[in-house]
């Protein structure tokens, strides 16, 4: 971030501030915006916060979770919230398309606006960007703003604990894009009081028995090996969702069974939705899904975890996810 002081000058007077997110917020999405709230909220500001949907219930515990304006349910609140904000915070996205009718408004407000997100090919929308495709999550990249700002003293355990959260799930438990300034990070923030077996005890195992039926279901009759492109897929049919009575946040985590079959490279979870077949994909090593989601499926994310959609039914997106793999045969059996 380029123009950092131009920045901090802004914060120095008390503001009305939005902070939002991409529709579906995982983790990464929720404790980013939570921890940058309260560090805002310790320079004065008045902040609030809008997600176009949902978060998980799994993420319910987060200190102030139950602030977070859902457009969905509140379309109107949202809307004048925006309209009385003189900053903007667009955290963990990097196109007003993922944020869907937010985005419009957003969009319409002529006030600076501040990109904080780690996906490749953030588009050119706000004023001020920290953008890093090599970062972990969001929550570091929110973490490195708070320090650029000389404020690293303002972290407390309170914001420790969202920002935490963000890094252990967009990592899956630091076994993907770790690095070792994630770890110092990581350890200061232990320093500083965060319980890590309390964290993950709280995001790990808060399951329902439904969400293991469902998993067992998954593997076991949706679950599809193909052994000439080291690839692996679930289907979820929409009688699926209606007969385990799946809501947001019950399929995270699925796909990444798939990749504990040593040979699987390259794995993909296709789900029947309302209105469109959405794919979530993950790899190991250096085969990059996002390849696949953007060209094909218009979607995107990062080498290894990227996500995409379908217009077309569930059995043609299946179909339509095959016929490219030849494509990558030889990426995928190197």
């Amino acid at each position: 971030m380029e123009n950092i002081h131009e920045l901090k000058s802004i914060l120095a007077i008390p503001e009305d501030i939005v902070i939002t997110t991409h529709r579906n917020p995982d983790g990464d999405a929720i404790g980013s915006s939570l921890g940058l709230y309260h560090y805002l909220n310790q320079l004065g500001h008045t902040v609030r916060m809008i997600t176009p949907s949902e978060y998980p219930e799994f993420l319910s515990w987060m200190p102030d979770a139950d602030r977070i304006i859902i457009y969905d349910i509140e379309p109107e609140r949202a809307a004048e919230v925006i309209d009385r904000a003189g900053l903007i915070f667009c955290l963990d996205f990097n196109s007003l398309e993922r944020i869907d009718k937010v985005g419009d408004l957003v969009a319409d407000r002529n006030v600076p606006k501040v990109m904080i997100d780690h996906h490749l090919y953030p588009e050119p929308f706000v004023d001020f960007m920290l953008s890093d495709t090599m970062a972990s999550s969001t929550c570091e990249l929110v973490y490195d703003f708070i320090e650029r700002l000389g404020d690293r003293s303002k972290i407390d355990r309170r914001i420790g604990e969202c920002l935490f959260t963000g890094i252990l799930t967009d990592t899956g438990s630091f076994k993907y894009s770790t690095s070792p300034k994630l770890f110092r990070i990581v350890a200061e923030l232990m320093e500083l009081g965060v319980d890590d077996y309390k964290l993950q005890d709280l995001i790990f195992n808060s399951l329902e028995e439904k969400n293991l039926r469902l998993l067992g279901h998954c593997l076991y009759k949706r679950m599809e090996i193909l052994e000439e492109y080291n690839t692996g897929i679930i289907t979820l049919t929409k009688q699926d969702y209606t007969n385990f009575d799946i809501k947001r946040g019950d399929t995270e985590g699925i796909v990444n069974y798939l990749l504990k079959i040593k040979e699987v490279k390259l794995a993909a979870f296709i789900t029947e939705q309302p209105t469109i077949v959405k794919l979530s994909l993950r790899s190991k090593g250096d085969f990059s899904v996002q390849d696949i989601a953007r060209k094909h499926f218009k979607g995107g994310g990062h080498k290894n975890a990227a996500g995409g959609a379908s217009f077309q039914s569930l059995r043609s997106t299946v179909r339509r996810f095959k016929a490219i793999l030849p494509q990558y045969k030889e990426q995928l059996t190197s």
